[in-house]
């Protein structure tokens, strides 16, 4: 079977390090933060061999042979089409056990057929509630998984790919070419402005905006081979809410009144996520929260969340049989006057 000639394929073992300056750091902060729940999280974050992947599969390239193997293996659906907003187009196949596939080689010409993603990636996504026609911004747009997801979602009629590093601006062009036919391809606008300028150069432009922000990626900050560069990044940390909180009124800015924003990180840290928002919301006269609960009570099958204090703000936390996360999730709204 299809399947089982792909795992042949990817069998590599993981050989990584975890960073014990990192793993310090962490213990300290989340041990705090999360209570008892840190110790679930962080075995679950210090061994690769329990994580998981989704596959998210592509409606324009669709894989028929390969989801009559996903079914046959034990794959199920995420979500299981109980969300409120859940397109019929979105198919996302998840298992309760660790099973790796291998991502697809890019080839000039060819569409991949899917795309292999921590699941909770799509909360951010779907929270968005994409419709056809939208004008929509991924404000921090690679390495492009977001963006693909999306378009699983809906035809929208402008979709603004922004990127600011370059390097990470050719992944995300390259994952757009290698998911997305050409004429849709030629539709979406790709730029690599810095993200806190976009609100002054597109003024009340989008209906929907996504800010999946820089941030502490706990997990690949766990296992940082330079320990010395570790030592930087922790050092550099607490400038993130700024830049985080910089991304997000140039978001606001750039969001037409009555618009929706949802803002995103893969980090457990308070400070990049609830503190954030908080802040934004106590500051922008003009931005509400949405309520959000509704989408955990409804993914609790297959997410685990921490507690959050926000009506607005969702944190999946990974746990075994659900190594989902981190994934921060907030929905906001621009009102119509200040």
């Amino acid at each position: 079977m299809m399947l089982s000639r792909l795992k042949a394929k990817s069998e590599r073992k993981l050989a990584k390090q975890i960073c014990k300056v990192v793993l310090d750091h962490f213990e300290k902060q989340y041990s705090k933060e999360l209570g008892d729940a840190w110790s679930t999280v962080r075995d679950i974050l210090t061994s690769p061999s329990c994580w998981q992947h989704a596959v998210l599969l592509n409606r324009f390239n669709y894989p028929f042979e390969l989801e009559k193997d996903l079914h046959f293996k034990g794959y199920h659906t995420l979500f299981q089409g109980s969300l409120p907003y859940y397109p019929k187009s979105v198919k996302c196949y998840l298992s309760r056990i660790p099973h790796r596939m291998p991502s697809e080689r890019h080839q000039i010409g060819s569409l991949k057929k899917y795309y292999l993603l921590n699941a909770a990636s799509l909360l951010p996504v779907l929270a968005l509630e994409l419709r056809d026609g939208e004008k929509v911004l991924d404000l921090c747009a690679a390495p492009g998984g977001k963006s693909v997801a999306l378009l699983q979602c809906a035809y929208p009629g402008y979709l603004h790919c922004n990127e600011y590093d370059s390097l990470r601006l050719r992944w995300l062009r390259q994952t757009l070419e290698s998911f997305i036919p050409q004429p849709l391809v030629n539709a979406i606008k790709v730029s690599e402005l810095d993200g806190r300028e976009m609100g002054d150069a597109h003024p009340e432009t989008f209906d929907k905006v996504l800010v999946d922000a820089p941030c502490s990626n706990d997990r690949s900050w766990l296992f940082s081979s330079d320990s010395q560069k570790a030592a930087s990044r922790i050092s550099q940390r607490r400038k993130l809410p700024v830049l985080q909180k910089e991304l997000l009124r140039s978001a606001i800015k750039a969001l037409r009144p009555g618009g929706l924003l949802v803002y995103s990180t893969c980090t457990l840290s308070k400070a990049e996520n609830q503190d954030v928002v908080s802040d934004i919301l106590k500051s922008c006269s003009n931005i509400m929260p949405v309520d959000i609960k509704e989408m955990a009570r409804t993914c609790s099958q297959d997410f685990t969340f921490a507690p959050t204090g926000q009506e607005c703000g969702l944190l999946v936390i990974p746990e075994k049989g659900k190594a989902w996360g981190p994934m921060y999730v907030a929905k906001l709204k621009k009102s119509w006057t200040v």
